[in-house]
């Protein structure tokens, strides 16, 4: 029995140094802008807000395909240029990566966030020909999954096009959160948007390929999460994988992306 869940979903504590590293990360992904010379296209809109912008990484030569990675921060948090180095492992295999930004909570809500993603996803497959991959760490693991549903706004030509998803550390089934006191008023979620905008409530796309993955010293709630949308989705038809990562706790989870070689991006290129 979970007695104390504020601390059962808290990640920065529980990590060795964990507070420096969103500064990291923005040194990488600053780093790796300016490395790419004309292969980025920068806030491209998706929508009138400020922050319904994407940046558009190109690969040398035609794309492969279009990635699209939806950066997590408990739907609160960060935004698109934090996370720029993460594309360097797809786009050395020759896909393109957009990585969106979105309005936060409390500004937004997360179903109108998830909305948003949906017309982010059909922007930038506008942009790249070819198959259309998502991945999106922690809460952005939600926000992708929630695209493959068989309630996603996609638009029909658009999902046709989505033939896997990498959800990685993804909150799958929202209602725990309920229980939380410290994103409680930034959320502003209830009981009946929590079970509609969960995943592991709801039927995936039929024949959906999804690969959920997480490391092993991640706080036990998010292995959960991540075991649940497996065991669930596999009952319901989709083509599911699950990896534990060994020796990955929540921040560095995410970094197999910069690596070509890593599992974490033939998951999602192979």
């Amino acid at each position: 029995m979970i007695a104390d869940w504020d601390d059962a979903y808290a990640n920065s504590a529980h990590i060795p140094d964990g507070q420096a590293y969103p500064a990291r990360w923005q040194a990488l992904a600053a780093a790796f802008r300016g490395g790419v010379g004309g292969r980025l296209r920068e806030a491209l809109p998706y929508g009138p807000h400020p922050r319904q912008r994407f940046d558009l990484f190109l690969p040398e030569g035609a794309a492969k395909g279009l990635l699209v990675f939806v950066h997590g921060g408990y739907w609160r948090a960060f935004d698109r240029g934090v996370w720029s180095h993460l594309a360097a492992g797809p786009l050395a295999h020759g896909w393109a990566v957009a990585m969106p930004g979105y309005v936060l909570a409390p500004e937004a809500r997360i179903a109108a966030i998830t909305a948003m993603i949906a017309d982010a996803v059909a922007a930038a497959a506008a942009e790249v020909d070819g198959p259309v991959r998502l991945a999106g760490h922690s809460a952005g693991g939600h926000l992708v999954t929630r695209q493959v549903c068989e309630d996603s706004r996609l638009p029909a030509a658009v999902a046709a096009r989505v033939d896997r998803v990498v959800t990685i550390s993804g909150l799958h089934d929202l209602r725990p959160l309920l229980r939380l006191t410290a994103n409680a008023e930034a959320w502003r979620l209830d009981a009946a948007e929590a079970a509609a905008e969960s995943p592991a409530l709801g039927t995936p796309c039929a024949g959906m390929a999804v690969h959920a993955w997480v490391g092993d010293r991640e706080r036990p709630e998010f292995v959960r999460q991540t075991t649940l949308i497996a065991n669930i989705w596999t009952g319901l038809g989709a083509e599911m994988e699950q990896t534990i990562e060994p020796r990955r706790h929540h921040f560095n989870v995410v970094d197999g992306l910069t690596h070509p070689g890593s599992g974490l991006v033939e998951a999602i290129v192979g």
